[in-house]
């Protein structure tokens, strides 16, 4: 990871901001469907999309609160094209649910119109997930398939893990099956960094330090949007499916666990996730 600030292969850090790593680059005639755009990253996903021309369709919980940020936008970029629609994945019950289950519901409902639009239109389609580092940190076996809910030995961590395993396996079928497919649509994952927050009023001097020397390490909102913008937007990405993304640079393959790469638990899960979504 590039957290430095000296740039990986790709020409980019981690200290790059979401607005550097799409200087110069003309989104207009590309639409962009962003969940999440309630916290920070989200918003600035869709800032930063929006000012380069792209039509944003904001997925939110709130659509009045999401009216509230399309009007801060529209206040930076005047000509800019946003949307905003409900997209409740948190009333879900579960991280699974929420973090997996949901994204891969509403990308198979997007995923029809998504291969007319890009053969119609002739223009790339990208699918972008965010992962995180923490899939290696989940339960042992990787996916609870039998107790994916199960309550009595539920541990946060390990079921926040799971979930962003999952994305990992889910984006690395996806990409599978688009290129058997032959269709013009790319998958790729991310993590997009550990994120600065004001969380340091109610901290002991302890937490305060281990916050202020964190913060060498840590991203800031403008930091933690870009490689989702990157791996959006930037040609360098064209045609590059399956594949991991860490600082806008491919990651290494140290990065992603054994799990992570298995195909057949790639399919399991996808056949799985396919089951509990069905009639939805």
């Amino acid at each position: 990871m590039w957290i430095f600030g000296w740039a990986g292969p790709f020409g980019f850090s981690g200290k790059s901001t979401a607005e550097q790593v799409t200087q110069g680059i003309d989104g207009t005639g590309l639409t962009a469907i962003v969940t999440g755009t309630s916290n920070g990253i989200g918003i600035e996903t869709a800032r930063a999309l929006a000012l380069r021309g792209v039509h944003i369709v904001m997925g939110v919980r709130n659509v009045n609160a999401g009216n509230k940020v399309k009007e801060q936008i529209l206040a930076e970029a005047p000509d800019a094209k946003i949307d905003v629609i409900e997209i409740d994945l948190n009333s879900l019950a579960s991280q699974f649910a929420v973090n997996h289950l949901g994204p891969f519901h509403l990308t198979n409902l997007l995923l029809e119109t998504m291969k007319t639009t890009a053969r119609e239109s002739n223009k790339e389609g990208r699918i972008v997930n965010l992962s995180s580092v923490l899939h290696k940190s989940g339960y042992k076996e990787g996916i609870r398939f039998d107790n994916i809910n199960e309550e009595s030995s539920y541990d946060g961590n390990d079921a926040y893990g799971q979930s962003k395993l999952c994305n990992l396996l889910h984006t690395n079928e996806l990409a599978r099956r688009l290129k058997a497919d032959g269709v013009n649509i790319t998958a790729n994952s991310l993590h997009h960094g550990l994120i600065a927050t004001n969380i340091t009023n109610n901290l002991n001097i302890v937490g305060w330090l281990f916050f202020t020397i964190g913060q060498f390490f840590l991203k800031n909102v403008a930091q933690g949007a870009t490689t989702t913008c990157y791996v959006a937007l930037h040609p360098q990405v064209k045609g590059v499916s399956g594949e991991y993304f860490i600082d806008s640079n491919k990651a290494d393959p140290s990065a992603t666990s054994a799990m992570s790469k298995d195909p057949e638990l790639a399919k399991k899960l996808w056949d799985f996730s396919l089951n509990l979504t069905a009639g939805k």
